[in-house]
């Protein structure tokens, strides 16, 4: 029997076989979350930790609003990608959190980052606008919203350390262009293009040369309010916690 790469992926998320291939009994199904998503480890990385083509980010340890909300986006076609929609048209809004719930559960290793290229100016650039942004055009800094730590801002805030140069570059030029969407009102959309060309190349070459911290999660916490309304983080408000008690 041949299965299209589709069906394969929808059969293992629902849990209802393991493998699909010409003249082989299927595999034991344990039915955990873990053998379900299998699907997801394929092309993230196992348990979730990264794919190696630098296209597709960690899952593991990110804020469980977060990657519910993104597995929604991708669901209702804010987040255009062929291949996550297809797998995840299928799947009920339950399941959705069970799978954010699953991944932001992980506590695996990251892996290293990758050795800066860029020069010295550049990273200056970018270590100055994650950091404090430019208050002339209105941008805020990194910080503001994703922790000092850079690390993420539980629930549905992410990190921006321990992602791929290339996957960074992909996702901000997507906000700047319109082509990723987010509840609104779109904070990201109106940083991403606040930024100009060289200033996305010097903050993702910064971000994705940063080595993690210890401990590398997000924080339930920010010091001050949000500088900008989000549609997908409406709990963070001036001296709040974003974890719900």
């Amino acid at each position: 029997m041949i299965c299209s790469l589709r069906y394969f992926l929808v059969l293992l998320v629902l849990g209802w076989g393991a493998a699909c291939t010409a003249g082989q009994t299927l595999a034991p199904f344990e039915d955990s979350m873990a053998q379900r998503l299998l699907a997801c480890t394929g092309c993230h990385g196992k348990q979730g930790r990264a794919g190696p083509d630098g296209y597709y980010p960690r899952l593991a340890g990110k804020p469980a609003g977060y990657l519910y909300n993104q597995l929604h986006n991708f669901q209702s076609d804010s987040r255009h990608y062929a291949l996550m929609v297809n797998l995840l048209e299928p799947l009920s809004d339950a399941y959705l959190r069970e799978i954010a719930d699953y991944f932001s559960a992980l506590d695996v290793p990251y892996l290293p980052a990758l050795p800066a290229t860029a020069s010295a100016l550049v990273l200056e650039r970018g270590h100055a606008l994650a950091s404090r942004g430019d208050v002339a055009r209105k941008l805020p800094a990194c910080t503001r919203c994703h922790g000092e730590s850079l690390m993420g801002f539980a629930p549905n805030v992410p990190s921006l350390l321990g992602l791929p140069r290339a996957y960074l570059n992909a996702q901000l030029g997507a906000w700047r262009s319109g082509e990723r969407r987010a509840q609104a009102p779109d904070c990201m959309a109106e940083v991403a293009k606040r930024l100009t060309p060289d200033d996305l190349t010097s903050v993702v070459a910064w971000l994705a040369a940063q080595p993690l911290p210890k401990p590398s999660k997000a924080v339930i916490s920010l010091p001050k309010a949000m500088p900008l309304q989000c549609g997908s983080a409406p709990e963070a408000r001036a001296g709040s916690t974003g974890v719900k008690p």
